[in-house]
């Protein structure tokens, strides 16, 4: 079989990005003659006895998992061999938050399965759940058989039990796997991970350099609670890269000049996300059905990640800083924020204080001028819980939390460790203007509005 290649060549800011790739054949000569408008195949061609296992190194550059881990494998007699456990998991969403979760190998999210095209693999899984469960490897292409699917290509994995699934990898990509059993409970309790195949025969000049794996998950777990609550539908309150939530995700760290990937999968149960990265732009390189080519790519800030997608984005990290990555979905910046309350901006709340000061002591309303007081004030919450939780930033709190991360970009990274906030150079910070700059530039302010004397403190 003849294995597709995949080249990029990376340019500097000034060029932007291009890539050349060793495109498939989506065409093949028809009766007439002419080059025929279909795909000689849309599902890769036929299973195979596999290539030489690809090595990390030589072969590809191994993905990064932010807060997240790897499903290690072995090769017996030329086939790469995994062992996915699925099991009962206690997860930390964030520092305050713990749940129990259903996962594997001990993560929520699972393991990511990292190969490379033209690899046999076989994988065994194991239920150590109280329930039946199956995998699904979505969007890979295999025997029928190996699909996943309960009860159409395959019997229930019941608990106990051990199957195996065994095909060769014919593609590359961002691909992800999830139960097609019962899915509604098994993948909002956390059942879920991303596959990376790695093209076969790139030199290690047009890879990346950082190639950063983000899992992307919804749930709905009440303030206090335990267990996430796999019947909601629509109200989901915490949102999640690779199974945590800010102030709980780890930074993507990369060193200046760096050639960096970011893969995005979206399993959420609901909803799409748009992806905005700060301070960049990014070609759109791939998505779950595979490498886009050059001529159809689009530069970028922001990338829509629709559910039960992967996308694949590139740039090159030349300029320094903590620049900000997240869902531009407002709402999804909230860690379990409530919902069905009155809205009080803007009302004067001082006498509706004053008197359930008489019946609760030191009470004060809050949302008057937005969430934001939440972070001014801190406060305790409910027991296991994140929706009073805010980060201190450099200069002030951080009132962003759920699907939210940082990309810090250094001159003189380490490689290893979270360099901390970004020094910036003198003047090159907002900062309070001056009196003299106004008048110089001409411009006058109004004094904002008295503020309201709520008198007491916030009662929690």
């Amino acid at each position: 079989m003849k294995i597709q290649l995949s080249r990029r060549q990376w340019l500097a800011a000034a060029g932007g990005i291009t890539a050349v790739s060793a495109l498939p054949a989506h065409g093949q000569p028809a009766a007439t003659g002419r080059l025929s408008r279909w795909p000689a195949s849309s599902s890769g061609g036929s299973d195979h006895k596999g290539l030489a296992p690809g090595q990390p190194g030589r072969d590809y550059t191994p993905v990064v998992v932010p807060n997240g881990a790897k499903l290690p494998w072995k090769v017996v007699d030329g086939v790469k061999v995994y062992h996915l456990i699925a099991e009962e998991v206690e997860h930390e969403f964030a520092p305050g938050l713990k749940a129990q979760c259903w996962g594997y190998n001990g993560s929520v999210h699972g393991p990511l399965i990292e190969a490379v095209e033209g690899d046999r693999v076989r994988i065994y899984v194991t239920n150590k759940l109280p329930a039946p469960t199956t995998v699904h490897w979505h969007g890979v292409f295999l025997p029928n058989g190996m699909d996943g699917v309960g009860g159409i290509t395959q019997p229930l994995i019941r608990p106990g039990e051990t199957f195996c699934y065994e095909w060769t990898f014919r593609q590359n990509g961002t691909l992800m796997y999830h139960p097609h059993h019962d899915e509604m409970t098994q993948m909002a309790m956390g059942m879920m991970g991303l596959i990376v195949v790695h093209p076969r025969g790139v030199p290690a000049s047009e890879r990346p350099d950082r190639d950063f794996a983000l899992l992307l998950s919804e749930w709905k777990i009440e303030p206090g609670a335990r267990r996430p609550d796999p019947m909601a539908m629509n109200d989901f309150n915490l949102l999640t890269i690779n199974g945590r939530s800010f102030p709980g995700t780890a930074a993507l760290v990369t060193k200046l000049g760096d050639k960096v990937r970011l893969r995005f999968g979206n399993l959420s149960a609901m909803d799409h996300h748009p992806i905005h990265l700060h301070g960049y732009r990014f070609s759109v390189v791939a998505t779950d059905g595979g490498e886009i080519p050059p001529a159809g790519r689009w530069p970028e800030t922001t990338v829509l990640v629709p559910t039960g997608s992967t996308r694949d984005v590139e740039f090159v990290a030349d300029v320094e800083g903590d620049w900000p990555l997240h869902c531009h979905m407002t709402h999804h910046l909230m860690n379990q924020m409530g919902h069905g309350l009155p809205n009080v901006m803007g009302a004067d709340l001082s006498d509706l204080d004053a008197r359930i000061r008489k019946l609760v002591p030191g009470y004060m309303s809050m949302g008057r001028t937005g969430m934001g007081e939440m972070a001014e004030m801190p406060m305790d919450g409910p027991a296991n819980s994140l929706s009073t939780v805010f980060a201190q930033g450099q200069y002030d709190p951080i009132t962003m939390g759920g699907m939210f991360t940082l990309l810090k970009v250094r001159r003189d990274w380490d490689g290893k460790s979270d360099p901390g906030w970004y020094p910036h150079p003198p003047q090159t910070r907002a900062r309070i203007a001056s009196a003299g700059e106004m008048a110089r530039d001409g411009i006058t302010a109004s004094p904002p509005p008295a503020a309201i004397d709520h008198g007491g403190h916030h009662h929690h």
